[in-house]
């Protein structure tokens, strides 16, 4: 895509400057001498006021320079060791490593895009990974999936939470996750967990990982110190999102929040970090650092916030926006107190993207005076797309279903280009009908629960830009073929004179009519050897308790 291309060109700028980069003075002094859970929120309070990258669709844009190996064009993939290449993406995902299904998705929209846990991961080792959680694979007993990076399978003994599976990473990269999931569990202490993904997890903000999750994680963190490639990123992400991972910056961090120094008070000078300073000082943003506004549909505007913090600043910080596309770029204030930057909240300036023409555009935001010598600029960057259109994909049927998953799939109409797609799975519990919505990057999805469904069906539509293409048809699936949970009592459906006639050896329960959405548009409690359902013209599926294999009538 052409933005791509414009934001690539930027973001390279940006990383030959990251090589000279350091831990910025003051950014720390929040948690110098805190102990324990008033340490955990301090660094909570430092790391969680991110700059959004607010385009999903780029990140592969940010990962060429976060996530290729030095002097190489080669995709620097933690889970695989199949050589790929940027720019191309094709064969790879925008991995969630702590997985979004814990947290609520793009329904949290900082930690959806927060570089600090994206990675990217070739696209198989993610279906197997799914959202398992951490841990160390016990090779007695069949594997699941190996590739020689990637191992996931049953738990050994102590680990797992409960889950079916975990994900263990090679032996180099397990410090790498174990710190970044230091990171997540802080700097997103304050969410609400699905209650049904709790494997390492706890409600609190501390210690807010479970006792074997601590374990795990720490001797991972032990047994695989922080690497160069760790400390190159870290840089890096701190340039586009304005935050850091301080278990990356200080190793020791965790052992005082969860480990052997836990109950110690936690010193910035004795970990090698900077001591406070009394200039004025503006710790974010950063210079040169780039606020992408990502792809936006013509007619349309879109808004990102940009975090400041500061000590010492004797008066106002003034904000003007000039060069190239400037009056598409809109700042809410032209300047910004010294008491509000200065403050432990620091201040979010909102800047709006409003574009007038199709096409690539850029500007530049100056912050000046505060009582800081010269200026420091913020790189602006976006792309204004014609709007979409998005004609319906085709689902396909079921595959690899098991008493409790399957894998859903479908195909996108050619040259088509979409942000994810949205499946709405609906399923049959009891009598009722329960809908979720499950977001996919790629063309299929791995459902689990299916167990506790009588049957249940799926669609899908695909997203792009604020826009959805029209529903799918649907698919039902259902437990025929699966031992234990085939229906012993089959019925038949047949066209009767006004509606359809149900057919049954003897009585069975909870029967329901359905339309081919998926919509309940009949329910009996009971039905006999013969019973006439009054229907109209129409497509419609018939389950019972008893037989839970969809039977499919049509109605001229």
């Amino acid at each position: 895509m052409k933005k791509r291309h414009l934001l690539t060109a930027l973001l390279t700028l940006l990383a030959s400057a990251a090589a000279l980069a350091e831990i910025p003075a003051g950014y720390y002094t929040p948690i110098d001498g805190k102990k324990d859970a008033e340490l955990k929120k301090a660094v909570y309070l430092v790391i969680h006021n991110l700059t959004r990258i607010s385009s999903y669709s780029a990140l592969p844009s940010y990962f060429q320079h976060t996530d290729v190996y030095p002097n190489s064009s080669r995709w620097w993939d933690m889970y695989s060791d199949i050589p790929l290449y940027a720019p191309s993406f094709s064969g790879l995902n925008r991995e969630h490593s702590f997985p979004k299904s814990w947290w609520g998705g793009s329904t949290n929209v900082n930690a959806y895009t927060d570089l600090n846990h994206l990675y990217p991961s070739e696209a198989r080792a993610n279906m197997a990974k799914s959202n398992y959680p951490l841990g160390e694979v016990d090779t007695r007993y069949t594997v699941d999936f190996d590739n020689g990076i990637t191992r996931v399978g049953y738990a050994v003994a102590g680990q797992g939470g409960g889950a079916k599976f975990v994900f263990e990473p090679d032996d180099e990269y397990k410090g790498d996750f174990a710190r970044t999931y230091f990171y997540m569990v802080t700097c997103y202490q304050d969410y609400t967990w699905e209650p049904k993904y709790m494997w390492m997890l706890q409600q609190n903000e501390y210690p807010t990982l479970s006792d074997w999750a601590i374990k795990l994680l720490l001797r991972w963190s032990r047994e695989d110190p922080v690497s160069q490639k760790e400390i190159d990123r870290n840089e890096q992400v701190y340039r586009y999102q304005n935050n850091r991972n301080p278990f990356i910056d200080f190793p020791s961090l965790a052992e005082y929040i969860w480990g052997t120094h836990k109950g110690e008070a936690f010193s910035l000078k004795n970990a090698g970090g900077i001591e406070p300073v009394g200039d004025p000082t503006l710790i974010t943003p950063v210079q040169d650092m780039a606020l992408d506004f990502g792809e936006v549909a013509i007619g349309s505007s879109t808004t990102a916030q940009l975090f400041f913090k500061g000590e010492s600043l004797t008066n106002s910080l003034t904000i003007r926006i000039y060069s190239g596309d400037k009056d598409m770029f809109r700042a809410s204030v032209s300047a910004i107190p010294a008491a509000s930057v200065n403050s432990e909240e620091g201040y979010w300036l909102t800047v709006t993207y409003t574009p007038t023409a199709i096409g690539n555009h850029q500007s530049r935001l100056l912050i000046s005076d505060g009582g800081l010598t010269g200026s420091r600029g913020v790189n602006m960057v976006a792309s204004c797309q014609p709007v979409p259109t998005l004609n319906a994909c085709t689902a396909l049927p079921a595959s690899n279903i098991t008493d409790d998953s399957y894998l859903a799939s479908w195909t996108v109409p050619d040259g088509e280009v979409v942000d994810y797609f949205i499946v709405t799975r609906t399923r049959y519990v009891g009598g009722q009908q329960l809908v979720e919505q499950i977001e996919a990057e790629g063309t299929e999805v791995a459902i689990d629960g299916f167990g506790q469904s009588d049957s249940e069906s799926y669609s899908v539509r695909s997203y792009r830009l604020g826009y959805t293409s029209p529903e799918s048809n649907v698919v039902f699936v259902s437990h025929s073929g699966i031992t234990g949970v085939e229906a012993d009592e089959p019925i038949a459906v047949s066209a009767a004179e006004g509606g359809l006639l149900i057919e049954c050896s003897a009585p069975q329960t909870g029967c329901r009519v359905l339309d081919p959405s998926g919509r309940l548009v009949a329910s009996l409690p009971q039905i006999g050897s013969e019973t006439v359902v009054p229907l109209g013209p129409g497509v419609y599926f018939v389950v019972t308790d008893q037989c839970r294999r969809p039977a499919r009538i049509i109605i001229y």
